[in-house]
């Protein structure tokens, strides 16, 4: 369980968004929406290598993803945790994702090895400290 709180945890396992915010250099937050999956009692999140949240994370690791609902009542669970950003063994936890966001439009690309590659994709794993949250 990510969460001691079931409702939470049913919350983290039934959606697919998320808010994640980062920290710059500056201390200053910055945040960007993503796509995340569940695996285990950790989180995962595919993305550019080369994107900003990358680049913060692998300067400062600390990190929260707020879990977002696709509709009313927007309820949230944000969860506060240590970052690693992996750049080996991205099939199956870039497939988590995709499999979370399956009918949304985005689909996984034929060639996905290539489409990893060309996109210089990482995995960002997020081991939870923290979790709290609305559930009405």
């Amino acid at each position: 369980m990510i969460s001691d709180n079931e409702m939470f945890d049913q919350f983290i396992s039934e959606c697919r968004w998320a808010v994640l915010t980062t920290l710059r250099k500056s201390g200053s937050p910055v945040s960007s929406v993503v796509a995340y999956a569940r695996d285990g009692d950790e989180l995962v999140v595919s993305t550019p290598g080369t994107a900003f949240k990358s680049k913060t994370l692998e300067k400062d690791s600390r990190a929260n993803l707020c879990i977002v609902p696709n509709e009313e009542p927007f309820n949230f669970v944000s969860i506060e945790g240590e970052v690693t950003v992996e750049k080996k063994d991205l099939v199956r936890n870039t497939r988590l994702v995709f499999n979370n966001i399956q009918n949304t439009g985005f689909d996984e690309p034929e060639d996905f090895e290539g489409w990893l590659e060309s996109q210089q994709r990482v995995i960002l794993r997020i081991k939870p400290t923290r979790v709290y949250g609305v559930i009405r």
